[in-house]
Order: structure tokens, then C-alpha cells, then sequence
């Protein structure tokens, strides 16, 4: 089956021969049809499948067809919603790619940038508009948004909206849309907190299930190594020397892992880069945009950069920490191995991760073939758990500690005598007991009163 089956327009047709693609993948077989029919479309499939030509290429179809009259306002006419920057962005410039010489303008927006940009993009009209909830809600707050003529509404990566605390943004923002538009919702998994918001959104929906999040492509070849946890970073920095590692992507659980491993690899000579969080979006657009043109032979990420990110030709893919989760397993891995290539997955394993490996190998229903090293796991007892660190009273907006603050030291008022304590802090002298008052003596002047009336009385007898 080709794209010419799909009924898509000659346009649109060259512009997807013009990106590299020759055959649509099950999940577009499937979608592309539905969606141009009017369907409200319920897609279950794991990430690194065609997620985003399977809804972008009918929607821009639809949309040409029906375009702004002359004189008419361009109006938000598909808004598309996405948990991340880098997938948001990817989304844009997918739509860019397939809607080349088409009479349909985008626009992006997300946060972690100036908003004024975005602000001029919008004043100029957009009739795709591919956003992050939280961004989206606050410029709606403004008054720079309105949904009033959305004919389509996209929420993508759905699971990953309800892990990232989106899903309160998402229903305030569907209730602003028109009531009869067209919805189509796309997840990995389908966790209860999905499938009821799914049923609130969606009208009558065909259901699309492709490639379970469970399995993973059969070209990507899987191995472990166990490994103590000290020792990790010289496993890492062995695997990256050697010739067949094109380009890898490694995987940490934390952000300050990410920037740890960094370091210890430009200790070793290996120029690497971390995206994560903590970064402004500037400092990871520009990360990824090193390791994509190869620049970089290395890119370290936590699991933001696993959903979503399309890194063409990606050769490895290594587990630094095993996920905590095992279905991240399957969406980190799914970053190689992408439109028929070959990748390698390649996971590291302490003592400490042996109950997450024990995850993965259940839910992906095999075990990792193990490989051997020069570091062999030495460490078989397990660590002691972190005792839970009591909560600071003061933090501030990022929910990091701040110092408390010493009480405010009253100064002597001038002329008072001070002493300084053994703390070698100033305080005022103790005041001297007062003296006892002395007794107060009668006044003359009541007395010379009452003897000038007796003189006086003594005078008139």
C-alpha cells in the first residue's frame, strides 16, 4: 500500500515523497482515513510509529481545501496540544514540511521562552496552532487566544500529559472550544485517567490500535550489562570509543545525573551535551540541534526527550539508569530502530535496579541478552533506602530549600552600655536596679495655708 491509496492530494503527495517517505506506516493507514471522513479518532500506539503524518496530512488537507476567503481574519481553524517544547516544535516543523505551496499558516507555542514572539505570530494569524497547555492557558488568560472556529482539536502523547500534571489545563482549555469540532486523541498506554478523559472529549470515536506499548521493533538489538554503580561511567565512556557508535543518546533518571555524566565523558575526551528540565529551551534547542547535525556524538536526556523527539539515523541508545517506570523502557529504545533501520539498546544495571529490570523484562515479555565487560558486578547488597528528608519551612517558587532566617538582632539605642555574649553577638547591658524612692516630705505651703485661717479666725473673736 502507497500514499496514493490514501485519496491525499497531488501536493501533498510530492511534499511526502519530498520528506523521504515511501509507504504509510499501520497507524496512517489506518488514521488518514478516518480523519478525512470527519471522524473523531481514538489512537492507541507507541511512540516512533508516524503519530503525527497519520493526523497532519489529512488535517492539512482539509484545510486547504477550505481556505480563508479574501478579506476574511485568519482565525485558529486546528489546535493541536503536546506535553513537551522539542515535540511541539517537531510537530511545527512537520507541518511546515508537509504543507509546503498549501495555503495554511502555523504557529507554535510554548513556555520557557519570551511570549512576545509568539504573541506577533498569532497577531498575524495562524490557522494551525501547535501548543503546550500551560503556555496555551496563560495567553488565553491574556487575551491573545480565542478557539471560538477550532474544526479540529489534537491532543497527542495523552499518557504523557496526565504524568506531567496537564490534564487540568487540557479540560479547561476543551471547554473553551465550539461544541461540534473534530477530536482526535492519541496515547501510548491507556491508563483509567486516559480513557474517562477520552470519553468526555471524544463523540462516537473509531478506535486505532497499532504496535501495543508493550512490544518493542524487532530491528532494535537489546543487551545488558551489569554493572556497579561507581563504575558506570567507565562502561559508558568504553562503549562510546568504539567505531560501530555512530551517534547515541543516553538515557538518565535525574537531572543532575544528566549533567554528571556530561562531565565525567569530557573528562574521558567525549564531547557530549545534556538536555533536561532545568534548561532554558534556548540551551536545549541548541543541544539538540548539535547532536542532530553531528556536532555532538552524544546526547544525554532524562525521560523528556524520550516521547516524541525524531533523531534520524540514531545508531545507540543507552540506559544509563534503568527506568523507574517499565514502559519508559519501550519509549526510550523506540528513539532507534526508526523507519527500518537498525539500532542498538543498550541498558546498564546495579544492584540497586534489579527489581526495574525485572519490570522491563516482564512487560516487554523477554529477557535482555546479557553482555559481558572489564566491570563486572562486584556489589551484591543492595543499598540502604534514603531516609525522607524532613520538609524545609521556607522554599522558594522552583520548590528548592531556602536557609532560615535568624531572628533580627535589636541594636542598644545610642548611650546604652552593651556586652557581647558568647555567641559574639551585641546585646544591651542589663539596667541597673532603680533606687528606692525616698518618702516624700509635706509641703510647706498646705500648712502656711491652714495657719494664715486660724490666725485669722483667732483675730475676729
Amino acid at each position: 500500500m502507497t500514499f496514493d491509496s490514501l485519496n491525499l492530494m497531488p501536493q501533498l503527495l510530492e511534499n511526502v515523497k519530498r520528506s523521504g517517505y515511501e509507504e504509510p506506516t499501520p497507524i496512517q493507514r489506518a488514521t488518514i482515513p478516518l480523519v478525512l471522513s470527519g471522524r473523531d479518532v481514538l489512537g492507541c500506539a507507541q511512540t516512533g510509529t508516524g503519530k503525527t503524518a497519520a493526523f497532519a496530512l489529512p488535517m492539512l488537507q482539509c484545510l486547504s481545501r477550505r481556505p480563508r476567503r479574501a478579506g476574511e481574519p485568519r482565525v485558529i481553524r486546528a489546535l493541536i496540544l503536546t506535553p513537551t517544547r522539542e515535540l511541539a516544535q517537531q510537530i511545527y516543523d512537520n507541518f511546515v514540511l508537509y504543507g509546503r505551496r498549501l495555503p495554511v499558516t502555523c504557529a507554535v507555542i510554548y513556555g520557557g521562552v519570551g511570549q512576545q514572539s509568539q504573541v506577533d505570530a498569532l497577531h498575524r494569524g495562524a490557522d494551525v496552532v501547535i501548543a503546550c497547555p500551560g503556555r496555551l492557558w496563560d495567553l488565553m488568560n491574556q487575551g491573545y487566544v480565542r478557539l471560538d472556529f477550532v474544526e479540529t482539536f489534537v491532543l497527542d502523547e495523552a499518557d504523557r500529559m496526565l504524568d506531567m500534571g496537564f490534564i487540568h489545563d487540557v479540560r479547561r482549555i476543551a471547554q473553551r472550544l465550539p461544541d461540534r469540532h473534530q477530536t482526535l486523541l492519541f496515547s501510548a498506554t491507556m491508563p483509567p485517567e486516559v480513557e474517562k478523559l477520552a470519553m468526555d472529549l471524544l463523540c462516537d470515536p473509531e478506535t486505532v490500535k497499532v504496535d501495543p506499548v508493550s512490544s518493542t521493533v524487532q530491528a532494535i538489538d537489546q543487551c545488558l550489562y551489569y554493572v556497579d554503580k561507581a563504575n558506570k561511567k567507565h562502561l559508558l565512556a568504553h562503549l562510546l570509543s568504539q567505531s560501530d557508535v555512530e551517534n547515541a543518546l543516553v538515557f538518565s533518571r535525574t537531572k543532575h545525573g544528566a549533567d554528571k555524566i556530561v562531565r565525567e565523558l569530557k573528562k574521558a575526551g567525549i564531547d557530549s551535551c545534556a538536555i533536561h528540565g532545568d534548561k532554558s529551551q534556548n540551551a536545549r534547542q541548541a543541544a539538540l540541534n548539535r547532536f542532530k547535525s553531528g556536532e555532538c556524538k552524544v546526547l544525554v536526556a532524562t525521560d523528556i526527550a524520550a516521547r516524541g523527539i525524531d533523531i534520524a539515523g540514531l545508531s545507540h541508545v543507552i540506559n544509563y539508569d534503568m527506568p523507574m517506570e517499565p514502559e519508559a523502557y519501550v519509549h526510550r529504545i523506540g528513539r532507534t530502530g526508526r523507519a527500518g533501520r537498525e539500532g542498538k539498546a543498550i541498558s546498564f544495571c546495579c544492584i540497586d535496579e534489579i527489581k526495574q529490570l525485572g519490570q522491563v523484562e516482564k512487560l516487554i515479555k523477554k529477557n535482555l541478552r546479557e553482555e559481558k565487560s572489564d566491570w563486572p558486578m562486584e556489589v551484591l547488597t543492595p543499598s540502604e533506602p534514603k531516609k525522607p528528608q524532613p520538609r524545609p519551612a521556607r522554599v522558594d517558587r522552583q520548590g528548592n530549600a531556602q536557609a532560615e532566617r535568624r531572628p533580627r538582632q535589636s541594636l542598644p539605642l545610642a548611650g546604652q552600655p552593651i556586652t557581647i555574649g558568647r555567641d559574639g553577638r551585641m546585646k544591651a547591658s542589663p539596667k541597673p536596679a532603680p533606687k528606692p524612692a525616698a518618702k516624700a516630705t509635706p509641703l510647706a505651703r498646705p500648712v502656711q495655708r491652714v495657719n494664715r485661717h486660724r490666725n485669722q479666725a483667732g483675730k475676729k473673736s
